[in-house]
């Protein structure tokens, strides 16, 4: 069991999706929590209700900056590494900033973590790194090649991240991340996440676009697993579960068509009218995968991972978040 007083958890991306749920279910279970963001794509309302807690600390600052860096990971035992820029998309329109943060930034990090003689680095990797593979389920060690320059940043972690292990004694762990989704996951932007996006769109009905024939699969992923593995990775004792990456996901997988019908059936319990909303098909994207599904096995065997949210349970959960939270906004425009 671990003493709450002799651990100081540094989450970068902390106002980010993933990273605000992270700083809230730590900060509940006492223990010291520093958060450093940017605000690049995080959001000072995602943590603007721990900002009273005396456990926590709020550092403005980019990872691309090493004097940040340095000062976020003062006193810090352990380091859950949330930041990055996400999205295919976005990488493919402009990856020098994509590079210059998910690497130079992320390289930042482990030199600073190394320095300040940090016991483990948790970082999140990305179920992009498979590529061009095609054996489903991913298994941990059979990836392709990326297929977007924000694959490529996030295999390019994972070598980082090994060399720091074998070289300077860092314990680091990676977490393929499975596209994760749930409360606080932004709706806006031009590189929403799709089910944010299609929920937002459903809520207004509008029609949500399909990029394809809908026929392509992911392993959604709800947010409190991934919490659940994030702990699990930071706290292990198994000597055998260090400088390894592991697939965070449910293991099932759900077609884009699926989602759609999933998140209708849902926000029609609220509006009985968005089951009439109709589905659009637009073209495929550009360094999209067409299906991804985890083979979680690994994570099960060596982290004693059990994951308790199923894809649907995850949109009952999340459904109902939104439409508590962004209902209001949506009344305001209309």
């Amino acid at each position: 069991m671990q003493h709450t007083q002799s651990i100081k958890i540094l989450i970068t991306g902390g106002a980010g999706f993933i990273g605000s749920s992270l700083c809230e279910y730590f900060l509940g279970k006492g223990y010291a929590v520093v958060c450093l963001d940017n605000l690049a794509t995080g959001h000072k309302k995602n943590i603007e209700p721990l900002l009273q807690n005396p456990g926590f600390t709020f550092i403005e600052g980019d990872i691309r900056n090493p004097e940040d860096c340095a000062k976020a990971v003062t006193g810090v035992t352990h380091v859950l590494h949330e930041a990055a820029l996400g999205s295919v998309p976005r990488s493919i329109k402009d990856p020098v900033t994509t590079n210059d943060v998910n690497i130079g930034g992320f390289l930042n990090m482990l030199v600073a973590s190394r320095d300040a003689g940090v016991k483990r680095f948790v970082y999140a990797a990305s179920s992009s790194t498979y590529g061009d593979s095609k054996a489903l389920p991913k298994v941990e060690d059979k990836i392709g090649k990326p297929l977007s320059p924000y694959a490529i940043t996030k295999y390019v972690n994972e070598l980082y991240a090994d060399i720091f292990s074998r070289t300077y004694g860092l314990e680091t762990i990676g977490l393929r991340y499975f596209n994760v989704f749930g409360r606080r996951q932004d709706p806006n932007g031009a590189y929403a996440a799709v089910i944010p996006k299609f929920v937002m769109q459903l809520m207004q009905h509008q029609s949500p676009v399909i990029n394809g024939d809908g026929s392509y699969s992911r392993d959604f992923t709800y947010i409190d697993n991934v919490v659940q593995m994030n702990e699990l990775a930071l706290f292990s004792d198994n000597p055998k579960a260090v400088n390894a990456v592991y697939n965070t996901a449910f293991g099932e997988r759900t077609t884009l068509n699926e989602l759609v019908e999933n998140l209708k059936n849902y926000l029609s319990v609220y509006d009985p009218q968005i089951a009439n909303v109709q589905i659009e098909y637009g073209p495929e994207r550009a360094g999209d995968i067409p299906h991804s599904l985890a083979s979680i096995d690994k994570a099960k065997e060596l982290l004693g991972y059990n994951p308790h949210y199923s894809f649907s349970r995850g949109v009952e959960e999340a459904v109902g978040w939104y439409w508590e939270n962004l209902k209001p906004l949506i009344a305001e425009k209309e």
